[in-house]
């Protein structure tokens, strides 16, 4: 397939077995053999029915590539399956097979399934980032470099707080992650389980508790709020990794030089330039993520669902969902890679924030003249001074005769003297982390 020749890059991780055929096969199965083991235990199908389904529920009895051939002319794989399923179950239990259910609930709760496992290993990359990230932010607590708003250098920050601002944003992701809803479904043709009589609601919970899912109030056919919310939260996630590797392609830059992706033969290097180590970690989180936005919104336009069933926007979701899994997964691996090893140069951050003379320290000697239009007129026309004659600041302030001693205009142009409260809320980012870590 031509996906495998690109796997590499949109596949990476733990995540990509999850949402393969086999991940969806075997999720699928499994709600087979949950759904007969709780009917079983409503006395609704006779135990040895129950354990005969179990026993036919084993992804190798089944060939995946003749299910999806027969899926297109079906309308969704849970027809061919449910008939092959029927195949390897003794005659006398086959009416048991599938009881009370249609397509969409075995898809559904599959879906979920999936979900579940899926986020898992995402939820530990995740994890494990934000560990290196806690690691960064303390350990360049102190290091100074140029804060940059509109591509171009503000006031001095830190390498620290740019990692907490990293973290917390990924903190929230995760937590979004953690609190999804993934509801079993089960509501027969139109949502009333009217095939078991007045019995159905009574499945739902042991069919829930089977499969570890959350209990839904009632059948969810047409409300797609759980796949809506799971599809949003993925993609808010996958924004933060993009934030995050836009930042280190950015500070990776020749002419910025302040921070590199971990080294290895091979890894990122040019087919035409032997000199080239491209950021190819954060190229490829990149990569992932630029595709998610469209799968989200795909997702959300398909709520507009119509009465009881859907004819088009349900199926639509069923491999956006997978892809949203996979290439966040996939976005994750690549970043924990490149944070858990990433090469910070705290000489070269200081030498950026030196390259214009002083002039992002401009703001601290406005404050140390004691603010008001006075001082900024003063020290605008000192910069703009400076810059015209390509001298640093400070020499163009004494020469505006500033009311500043030279001792003062030192102080005022000292970078590690503008850092506010950085440090403070690094200490509460790496104090929430911890939280969030260890409960305490």
């Amino acid at each position: 397939m031509l996906m495998d020749l690109f796997s590499g890059t949109f596949a990476r991780g733990s995540t990509a077995p999850e949402v393969s055929a086999a991940g969806w096969l075997a999720a699928m199965l499994d709600v087979e053999a949950a759904l007969a083991v709780a009917q079983a235990g409503l006395g609704l199908m006779p135990p040895e029915a129950a354990a005969a389904i179990e026993d036919a529920c084993a992804p190798e009895r089944y060939d995946v590539g003749k299910l999806a051939e027969l899926a297109g002319p079906a309308g969704n794989p849970v027809i061919p399956l449910v008939a092959a399923l029927r195949e390897q179950v003794p005659p006398e239990h086959r009416k048991h097979v599938h009881r009370g259910a249609t397509s969409q609930d075995v898809n559904d709760t599959a879906a979920m399934l999936v979900a579940r496992r899926a986020l898992a290993p995402l939820i530990a990359d995740l994890d494990a980032i934000r560990d290196a990230c806690a690691a960064l932010a303390d350990a360049h607590r102190r290091t100074v470099m140029a804060g940059r708003t509109v591509g171009q250098q503000a006031v001095p920050v830190t390498f620290g707080l740019k990692a907490a601002g990293w973290l917390t944003a990924l903190g929230r992701d995760r937590a979004a992650l953690v609190g999804l809803r993934l509801p079993v479904q089960y509501g027969g043709a139109a949502g009333t389980l009217s095939a078991l009589g007045g019995r159905g609601h009574e499945v739902i919970p042991r069919l829930a508790a089977e499969l570890d899912l959350e209990e839904p109030v009632l059948p969810w056919h047409t409300d797609r709020t759980p796949v809506a919310e799971l599809a949003c939260a993925l993609g808010m996630t996958c924004g933060t990794l993009a934030k995050i590797a836009t930042d280190v392609k950015l500070l990776a830059q020749t002419e910025v030089a302040e921070a590199a992706e971990p080294a290895a033969p091979g890894r990122g290097a040019s087919s035409a330039m032997p000199h080239k180590r491209n950021p190819v970690g954060a190229m490829s989180a990149l990569a992932c993520a630029q595709r998610v936005p469209g799968l989200v919104a795909s997702v959300l336009d398909g709520m507009a669902q119509e009465h009881e069933r859907a004819a088009g926007p349900w199926q639509a979701e069923w491999e956006t969902l997978g892809d949203l899994l996979r290439l966040t997964g996939s976005a994750a691996s690549w970043m924990r890679e490149v944070l858990e090893g990433l090469r910070v140069d705290p000489e070269r951050m200081r030498a950026n924030l030196e390259l214009t003379g002083g002039l992002p320290m401009a703001e601290h000697v406005v404050a140390a003249l004691g603010g008001g239009p006075d001082a900024r007129r003063t020290v605008d026309a000192a910069c703009a001074a400076a810059v015209e004659r390509g001298v640093p600041l400070r020499e163009a302030l004494i020469e505006e005769n500033v009311a500043l001693t030279p001792e003062e205009i030192d102080a005022a142009l000292d970078p590690a003297g503008y850092l506010g409260s950085a440090e403070v809320f690094i200490d509460r980012a790496l104090a929430a982390h911890h939280h969030d870590a260890t409960g305490a």
